[in-house]
Formats: C-alpha cells, structure tokens, sequence
C-alpha cells in the first residue's frame, strides 16, 4: 500500500499537472486552508507561464539504445533471604524496605530517562527533516523561477514525472506522482544521461516524489529512473524505468 504523500511537497507536482485525479482533488481541498501552499503553487504557475505550458517528451530514438549501452559499465538486585533466614529476626527484612523502594524508583526514573532522551532524539530527526523539506522545496521553486528554466515531462503507467532545470544555475528538479511503491530493500535512484554514459543523480524518498538532482547538469543530454538496491548503485543495474530528454 501506498503512504499518502505529505501534502506540503505536492505544490510543483500540481502546478506541472502531475498529480492522478484522485491526488488533484485531495490537494486542492488541502490548498483551500494551506496559505504557503497556495503561495508556492502561485510561484510555480507564474514561472510556468512565462515557459509556457510544460510538454511532453519524446526521448530521442537513439536515447535508450545508448542508455543500455552505458549500463555494461540497573543491576539486578539481590534475591530474598531466605525462611531459614527470615527465622532468626523479624528486624532484618524490615531494614531491607527502604532499599528496596530506593532500587525501584531508582529503575523507574532511568526508565524515564530513557523514554525522554528517545522522544528528544525523535523530536530532533523529525525537526531536521522538516528543515531540509523546506530547503529543497525552496530550491525548487527558485530553479523554477529562473530565467532559463525549462521543463519535461512523460508518464509511464500510473506515474507521471516532470523534470525542470537550467542550464545557467548548472540544475535539475525531478517532481514525480504515482510513482508505485517498492519492495523493502528497493529504491528510485535518478541519472543524468552523459550521451550515454549514465551519472547518479541522487535517491527519491520514498515519502514524497521531488528531489532536487545531485550534480551538475552540464553535458548531461537526458534523466533517467531506475529501480536499485536501497542505497543505490554507481550504475544502473537495471532497465530505465523513466527516460525525459533535456532537449
């Protein structure tokens, strides 16, 4: 089963029309009561406008065929004394009460300890997280908004992908919806095409489709998808899944 995506990171993919219907409607519902989506989406649309609507591309017939070419390459306290024990004086045991209670709330407070250094530690991933989501959402947007940006986009199946870049800033985007979830293991990785000699460009997360590409896209001619191992691969072990023209 799919996780539903974070709505926060769908504004380029709606804007490109590359959400399914289904995503479309609960996005806009979503935008209806989202100020700074609403706001990013407006960026998005006011640069496309000025592109032009965002068409659809046709990889070159000789693209795949070089493609494929390039892919040869607490301490436990002490037991109990005793009823033999426990016979000789009835003061012993009593004497042993306090310690006993000491031990336990001494147990209970680093059982705390440890519950609350736990959620810190969450608390801080999630807030990190949230800062990088914002960073590259930022980026985003601002290679959409350059002077030279321009955009691609195919489908394959239920998914849909957008690539936008520029040559000037040396960047590439890639915003993709649908795209179907993969076994535990598997990952998205993205390539940029050097006449076919294939360059990592980065892993999609698995909780949102956009990633701002890893590497310059200088003499790059094309971006791939492929399916790899989690964590990647230096080359595609694999047929591409997706190939978009930077033409």
């Amino acid at each position: 089963m799919n996780a539903a995506p974070d709505p926060h990171t769908l504004t380029g993919a709606y804007a490109t029309h590359a959400l399914p219907e289904e995503e479309r409607l609960a996005f806009e519902q979503h935008l209806a009561q989202c100020p700074a989506c609403a706001q990013e989406v407006a960026e998005f649309e006011a640069a496309l406008a000025r592109l032009g609507a965002a068409e659809s591309g046709r990889p070159p017939s000789g693209l795949k065929a070089a493609v494929m070419a390039g892919i040869g390459e607490v301490r436990q306290l002490p037991p109990l004394t005793g009823p033999a024990e426990r016979r000789r004086g009835t003061s012993r045991p009593a004497r042993q009460w306090p310690k006993l209670a000491l031990a336990a709330c001494l147990a209970l407070a680093t059982g705390l300890g440890a519950v609350a250094v736990q959620q810190h530690d969450q608390a801080q991933r999630a807030r990190s997280q949230a800062s990088s989501l914002r960073e590259e959402q930022a980026a985003v947007t601002s290679l959409l908004t350059a002077p030279d940006a321009r955009t691609t986009t195919t489908a394959s199946g239920p998914a849909v992908a957008t690539v936008v870049w520029s040559a000037d800033r040396g960047q590439a985007a890639f915003l993709a919806s649908g795209m179907p979830a993969l076994p535990q293991g598997r990952t998205y990785e993205l390539w940029f095409n050097d006449s076919g000699t294939m360059r990592p460009a980065g892993l999609l997360p698995a909780d949102h489709g956009q990633l701002l590409l890893t590497g310059n896209i200088n003499g790059a001619v094309g971006v791939g998808v492929t399916q790899e191992p989690s964590g990647g691969s230096a080359h595609p072990t694999g047929q591409p899944l997706m190939l978009l023209p930077l033409t």
